[in-house]
This record gives C-alpha cells, structure tokens and sequence, in this order.
C-alpha cells in the first residue's frame, strides 16, 4: 500500500511540475516576444592599412583647422570602414555654466531627427505593424485630408501645410505646445493644403510630427520612451534621448554668439526635431545602417531610393534621407538647423565612409562638410546639400 501512495504521489508531482513549466512558457505570461532585438550582421568591414588610415586623418586634420577650427563650436567625427579617423570636441556646452563640450555632449540635432522617426516607422513595416499605403484616417479617423499616406508622409509628398507656420495664427505662443496639439488644430480648423497629396516633393515638418503620433499609436507608447527602448538602447546610444514638455525643467540652449536661443512654443514637438545625440552615438547609428542590425537590407535599399522626378536634379530625397546622386559616390544624408543647431550628417555610400558634424552655435559652414568627400572618392563635387 505504501508503494502505491508513494507512486501516486510521484504521478502527481511530476504533474504539476509540467504544468508550472508549461505555465512558464506562456506567450502571454511572458514579455520577450516584444523586446527589441537587432538582426545579424551582414557587412564586415575591410580594415584599412595604417598608412592608408594615416593619410585619410592628415587631410581631414588639414580640412578642419581651414574651414572649422576657428569659429567651431562643437564636435566632429569622421570615420571610414567602421573605422573612426578624425574626432574633435571644440568649445562650450553651456556659456553659462562654462561647461567644456565632450564626448558626451549631446546636441539638437534639428532635422536629422528625422531619419530615426522614419527608420522606426520603417522598423514597424517589417514587423507587420503597419502598411506604407495606409491612410492617415486609420490612425485619426476625424483626420480632414484626405488620400495621404504614410509613404507621402515618410518622403514630404503629402501636400499638407507646414505647423511651424500654420500654428502661429491658432496657438497660444506663451504655452509648449504638443504633438497632439497640433493634430487637434488640423482637425479643429483645417488649414489650407500646399498641394494635392502625392503630385510633388515638398519639405514639411508636419509630416514627421504626425509620423511620431502614428508611432504612438501604434505602440501605444509615448514616442521618446518608445525609441529610448527600442532603437537608442539597442543601438548602443546612450546619449541620445528625445526632448519632450516633460523636460522642460532640463532644456539645454543653443546660441548666436553667445546670446542663448529661449525655449519657444515649438520646442516641445518631436519626431521632425527634438533628437539629441553625440557624434559618437551617430556613429554607431551609421554602422547599423552600413551593417543591416536595425533594418534589413532590402528595407534601406527602400528608403535610399529616389521618390521625386518632378525636377531633373542629382538632389532627391526617399524615405526619411536626403539623397544626393552622383557618379562618384552616392550621397545619404540629412542636415539639420533650429535656433543656434547646425548639424550635418553625410554617408557616402560607395566608400562606406561618414561625415558627422554637430554645432551649437550658429554656423553655416557646418554644411559645408561635404567638401571633405573628395578626401575620399578623389572627386570634388561643389553642389552644396539640401539643409
């Protein structure tokens, strides 16, 4: 009899530890199915021969104490092959704390932000989170234009007015605005369009507003927390963070001179601006470009490709970059400038090599980075790039 209790007992036990095993499996009680996570890597870099290094680092020196190093106040990473050839930090942080800009320094990066709310926005395409051709409707139903899509939104096709314009007729100027702020202006008093969606290429601010609500919306996570977790984190960013009205306590100026831009009512709007990064932390955005972790292959072939024939021009712009066509190398870009933030951060493709620059205080040379490509395809183009 004792056997068979004991053997009883044994049946019973073993169940249980099934069930808390299975228990433990449960897609439901378990939250990894919705970590972020990187794809392989599929680009190894060639290691470039220290004299080659050395002679690439002896023209970008030369480049940089001609055109920045003079009225330069900020930071400047050139890199080749994933290889880092040039970096300099130059100036002040803050000129009334006196803080010395470093390496982790993070600056407005104005326009550039966009490329990250486009490659989000791309990253939940591939997921299956959403679909190019959806109409904004989906997201806002109360949405009054009609026929945009997120593609138009993605590549400035949409047609829609500029909020940086509209808003000052309809926003009390002495309150940060919103994101949603601006939405609920659009639906309560529909603001004239530019154009009829999808007829020509057209910048707007708009549309990379509305792409971080679309975002939100879909992830049902406020935008900055949402690329903290899921694209700065994992990309090795740890500086880079987005401002938002909760960080109005912590805003950090930038400069004419040394006379500080004040916060204004469009400082609290985010996914066309409001990024701030390193140039270090670029970098390694930039090898996750080059090296396919983030988005697939395929998926930068996507956003890298012109969208805009209006115009016969070697400038285009695709999804969320700037594309600059050449022959001698094909240029991936985006610049960027809000009060005292000049930014430039160029790609050029065929060399695997990038251009990053970032300033706090006004200087339009800072665009003229590009200047450094024929140190690398032996070429100088002139054409100055899009700001």
């Amino acid at each position: 009899m004792h056997r068979r209790y004991f053997l009883s007992f044994l049946l019973i036990f073993s169940l249980c530890l099934l069930l808390i095993n299975c228990s433990s499996k449960d897609p439901k009680k378990s939250d990894t199915s919705s970590k972020p996570h990187l794809h392989t890597v599929d680009l190894a870099f060639d290691s470039l021969p220290p004299e080659v290094a050395a002679a690439y680092t002896s023209a970008i020196k030369e480049f940089y104490n001609k055109n920045f190093e003079r009225n330069f106040n900020g930071a400047i990473l050139v890199a080749k092959n994933g290889q880092i050839l040039f970096e300099r930090y130059k100036g002040i942080s803050n000129f009334k704390t006196k803080d010395s800009i470093n390496a982790h320094t993070p600056f407005h990066l104005a326009s550039i932000s966009k490329t990250f709310t486009g490659m989000a926005v791309l990253r939940l395409w591939e997921e299956g989170k959403l679909f190019l051709d959806d109409t904004l409707q989906k997201y806002f139903p109360q949405f009054p234009y009609q026929n945009i899509t997120i593609r138009m939104l993605l590549s400035h096709r949409s047609g829609l007015p500029n909020y940086l314009y509209f808003m000052d007729s309809l926003f009390d100027k002495h309150k940060e605005m919103t994101n949603q702020d601006v939405l609920n202006a659009m639906i309560q008093h529909h603001p004239r369009m530019n154009s009829l969606p999808n007829t020509h290429f057209e910048y707007c601010n708009t549309n990379f507003m509305l792409l971080a609500l679309i975002v939100e919306k879909i992830t049902g996570k406020y935008f900055p927390d949402y690329m903290k977790q899921n694209v700065f984190t994992p990309l090795g960013m740890n500086d880079t963070y987005i401002f938002s009205i909760r960080d109005t306590a912590n805003y950090i100026p930038t400069y004419s001179v040394s006379r500080p831009f004040p916060m204004d009512q469009y400082d609290c709007t985010y996914g066309d601006k409001n990024v701030y990064s390193t140039v270090r932390d670029l970098f390694a955005y930039d090898k996750a470009l080059y090296q396919h972790t983030f988005l697939k292959k395929a998926t930068l072939d996507m956003a890298f490709k012109p969208t805009s024939f209006e115009h016969r021009s070697m400038h285009n712009y695709g999804l969320a970059w700037r594309l600059f066509i050449s022959n001698s190398d094909t240029v991936v870009y985006h610049n960027g400038k809000w009060h005292g933030t000049n930014t430039s951060f160029i790609r050029l493709v065929q060399d695997t090599a990038t251009i990053i620059v970032l300033g706090n205080k006004e200087n339009p040379m800072i665009y003229h980075a590009k200047d450094m490509e024929g140190i690398f395809t032996g070429k100088s183009e002139m054409d100055k790039l899009d700001e």
